[in-house]
């Protein structure tokens, strides 16, 4: 088994530019969650230059809209939505100091190029498997925007969330490099 690199947050310029296409992560930390519907408001709070529900600025944003969480548990299942949907307002964010994002799926070349631009890094998390990822979650707190129910921000603490590094901050992308390497083989 590859190793297996351990970060903290906040995610720095100077951490993600230790990470590589391919490495398996865990980080510990505060993160915060976000969906389409979430990211619009975001973005729409920029465009009136109004402040947004949490600084951007080097953290990270977990493309979920977890389930309910049952009684004793901190939050329901949570594994990853597909990241395209929130290709239209994450070079925004990356612009604004966002270095990292957690989702599943390919993104778009305009997100790519956000990324290499102002250093920032994409993660993927293991789709299904929502149930196994809520128990590196040990707190859960919505923060804004709580008329959007389960995609509302919400700020998690989390300790060794499983993720792999699908794009790097130089644009080195796995989805791409894993084709080129079964074609060959």
């Amino acid at each position: 088994m590859a190793d297996v690199i351990r970060i903290e947050t906040p995610l720095t310029q100077e951490k993600l530019a230790q990470l590589k296409a391919g490495d398996n992560v865990l980080i510990s930390g505060v993160i915060y969650t976000g969906r389409d519907a979430a990211h619009k408001k975001m973005v729409e709070a920029l465009a009136r230059r109004e402040v947004l529900p949490f600084d951007v600025k080097d953290q990270i944003i977990y493309f979920v809209g977890p389930t309910p969480a049952k009684p004793g548990q901190v939050i329901g299942s949570a594994g990853p939505t597909t990241s395209g949907r929130m290709d239209a307002y994450s070079p925004i964010l990356i612009a604004k100091g966002l270095t990292g994002m957690i989702g599943k799926g390919l993104r778009l070349p305009e997100v790519i190029k956000a990324m290499k631009a102002h250093g920032a890094i994409y993660f993927g998390a293991i789709g299904g498997a929502g149930a196994l990822i809520a128990k590196r979650i040990l707190e859960a707190e919505v923060i804004a925007y709580p008329e959007l129910g389960p995609e509302a921000i919400r700020r998690l603490v989390v300790k060794d969330f499983p993720v792999m590094v699908i794009i790097d901050s130089q644009g080195n992308n796995l989805y791409e490099t894993g084709k080129a390497q079964y074609r060959r083989a």
